[in-house]
């Protein structure tokens, strides 16, 4: 829950088609019933939507400022991982582990269900082929009915023939990527949770169980690439990431 007091909307610039924009404009009219979800096809590839899903998680708390501090909890955002764990992202605040939702396989019915189970509406997905493809009986609907926006990232961070970017303008943008790439270590968080009660993620037995549980997902040079490619998009510490929005019924055509 360290994102109540990491991330506010100041720390982020938007730009619309090379014009200065506003957080709005990527997420229009967001309430205080939004959910946002990404799905994952690679070895930690949120990362390359790093700032997609912090503008996600400042929505959340910034409709009800409330989320914050007297009723804390945890911003609505789920992980759909296809076919495989890629890595915990849970250093995002994907939490509890139920936020991360590892599906054992890569049917785009299935897919779709998980989302639409957790009545996701705003959606993100890697830069995919779109596919002829047919969900089951009015799952289809069902999505058009409830998620509001679509978006297409890329791991790296920069995805072709975008149309707006997000920029971090401060450094604790990337606190988080960075624990992501390199999570704490099972053995660290139990030491917190023995100092802190685990009152919070960071010093719960729970979350280094997870972390242990998911520290076989990537190796390390899946790390290192993940490193890498964070490195060549940062400038002076800060990244600048560029993203595509689609038609929900594009984007469920690539799932």
């Amino acid at each position: 829950m360290h994102v109540t007091k990491l991330l506010f909307p100041d720390m982020f610039a938007v730009e619309i088609d090379g014009q200065a924009g506003t957080v709005c404009d990527v997420f229009p009219d967001w309430n205080v019933h939004d959910r946002f979800g990404i799905v994952l096809d690679s070895p930690l590839g949120g990362v390359g939507a790093t700032h997609l899903i912090q503008l996600a998680i400042v929505c959340f708390y910034e409709i009800k400022p409330q989320r914050r501090s007297a009723r804390a909890i945890y911003p609505e955002i789920y992980a759909f991982h296809l076919g495989r764990g890629f890595g915990t992202h849970s250093p995002f605040d994907f939490w509890p582990a139920r936020r991360e939702v590892i599906l054992k396989t890569e049917d785009h019915r299935e897919v779709l269900d998980a989302i639409n189970d957790r009545a996701i509406t705003r959606l993100a997905i890697p830069n995919r082929p779109r596919r002829e493809i047919v969900h089951r009986r009015k799952e289809t609907e069902a999505a058009l009915e409830t998620i509001r926006s679509a978006f297409v990232y890329s791991p790296t961070g920069r995805v072709a023939d975008p149309d707006f970017a997000i920029r971090g303008t401060s450094p604790k943008t990337e606190y988080n990527p960075k624990q992501v790439i390199k999570p704490p270590s099972a053995q660290e968080v139990e030491a917190r949770a023995v100092a802190a009660k685990g009152l919070v993620k960071e010093a719960d037995l729970d979350y280094a169980r997870w972390l242990q549980v998911r520290s076989a997902d990537v190796g390390a040079q899946d790390r290192a690439r993940a490193a890498s490619a964070r490195e060549a998009i940062s400038c002076d510490g800060l990244v600048r990431e560029t993203y595509r929005r689609i038609p929900v019924d594009e984007a469920l055509l690539c799932l």
